[in-house]
C-alpha cells in the first residue's frame, strides 16, 4: 500500500507546484481560526480524499480541509490523518518548505507516514519500522536514520515559538546549534540525523505531526509529549485534533 500512497502524495504535489508556480489560478481565504486556506490546499486534499476512498473505502479520512466532517467513533481502529499542504504560510512566503502529508493511524499509533516536499523534488516515507529518502527526479533511493551529534543541533518553528519556554528548555544544554525550519520537514530532518531535538510548546494539530511522527520514529527518534508519555491518536485528542506540545529527539 505505501507504493499507493507515495503515488497519492506525487499527485497532489504536483497540483500545489501547478499554483505555486502560476499554471493554476491562486486564491487566498481566512478560516475560521484566522489561518490560511489556499486554492493550493484545496486542489490537493481533493486529489488525496478521493484518491484514498477509492484505495480504502473502508478506511475514514481525517484531512485538516475537512475536519468539520469528522466523528470521531472509539470503535475506529484504523483512519488516515491528512494534510494536503503543511506549511501553508511558507507556500505563501515562497520559500521551498512546504510539504504534502499523509499518514495512517493503526490502535492509536502512526504506522505509514509518506511526506513530500514537492519544491524539493523530496520525499520521505516509513512502513513497518524502516524510513527512507527518495529523490523524486532521479528515483534514488536511501534508508535514513536519526542518530546523535555533538553539539545537537535542535530545530524549531520559524513561525510558532514560545521563547520563554524555549530558553528555560535550552538551559538543559552546555552547547547546541539552532535552525529554523517550516512544516514537517523539522521531523524528516530528525529521521535523517541532520538534527537530534525538535521542541514544541505550543499547541499542534495532529495532522501537522502524524506523518512526521511515523518516520521519526520509524527511523529510530522518539516523541513523547512534555509529561514523558507516548503521543497517541485517539480519545480527546482526534475529539479536538490538538496536541499541546512535544519533544521529538534521538533516543
Amino acid at each position: 500500500m505505501i507504493e499507493s500512497i507515495i503515488n497519492i502524495c506525487l499527485q497532489a504535489g504536483r497540483k500545489v507546484m501547478q499554483v505555486y508556480d502560476g499554471e493554476k489560478v491562486f486564491h487566498c481565504n481566512k478560516k475560521k481560526d484566522d489561518t490560511p486556506v489556499t486554492s493550493a490546499d484545496l486542489f490537493a486534499n481533493d486529489i488525496i480524499i478521493a484518491r484514498l476512498e477509492n484505495l480504502t473505502p473502508e478506511i475514514p479520512i481525517l484531512s485538516e480541509e475537512n475536519c468539520s466532517l469528522w466523528v470521531y467513533h472509539k470503535e475506529v481502529d484504523s483512519f488516515w490523518v491528512v494534510d494536503p499542504l503543511d506549511g501553508t504560510k511558507e507556500f505563501l512566503s515562497h520559500n521551498y518548505e512546504f510539504t504534502v502529508n499523509i499518514a495512517l493511524i493503526e490502535h492509536g499509533r502512526p504506522v505509514m507516514g509518506v511526506i513530500y516536499a514537492p519544491a524539493f523534488g523530496i520525499l520521505y516515507a516509513a512502513v513497518n519500522g524502516q524510513a527512507w529518502k527518495m529523490n523524486v527526479n532521479t528515483q534514488y533511493c536511501v534508508k535514513i536514520s536519526a542518530h546523535h551529534s555533538y553539539p545537537p543541533v535542535i530545530v524549531i518553528s520559524r513561525f510558532h515559538n514560545d521563547l520563554r519556554q524555549l530558553q528555560n528548555y535550552l538551559m538543559k544544554f552546555m552547547h547546541y546549534r539552532i535552525i529554523t525550519v517550516g512544516s514537517s520537514l523539522k521531523f524528516c530532518l530528525l529521521a535523517e540525523g541532520v538534527v537530534q531535538v525538535y521542541p514544541r510548546f505550543s499547541f499542534m494539530h495532529i495532522w501537522d505531526i502524524a506523518a512526521g511522527h511515523a518516520i521519526a520514529e520509524a527511523a529510530g527518534a522518539i516523541i513523547n509529549d512534555w509529561s514523558g508519555a507516548p503521543l497517541v491518536y485517539y480519545g480527546k485528542v482526534c475529539s479536538s485534533f490538538m496536541y499541546s506540545g512535544f519533544c521529538a529527539s534521538v533516543v
